[in-house]
């Protein structure tokens, strides 16, 4: 499948899910369910991120100073 279709899949799918989402939200008997649940997933969503990003911080080792890279320049290896 190449790009262009791709493309055009995911175009009408997310028009398909706003359409899906507006009749949710606004016509059906689970509107309150509905909105529940998509701020569950919004903050949940972050909350995740933010997670990750701390977990990122915390097991990541430091990164090595600069005065320990042992710089050469070419001039260093001519001679």
């Amino acid at each position: 499948m190449d790009d262009k279709t791709t493309g055009w899949i995911i175009t009408i799918a997310s028009i398909l899910g706003i359409i899906i989402y507006f009749y949710l939200i606004f016509i059906s008997p689970w509107s309150s369910l509905t909105i529940e649940i998509s701020a569950f997933l919004a903050v949940g969503a972050i909350l995740l991120i933010i997670g990750w990003i701390g977990y990122t911080l915390a097991t990541t080792p430091p990164p090595t100073p600069l005065e320990d890279f042992n710089l050469e320049t070419d001039e260093d290896t001519e001679n």
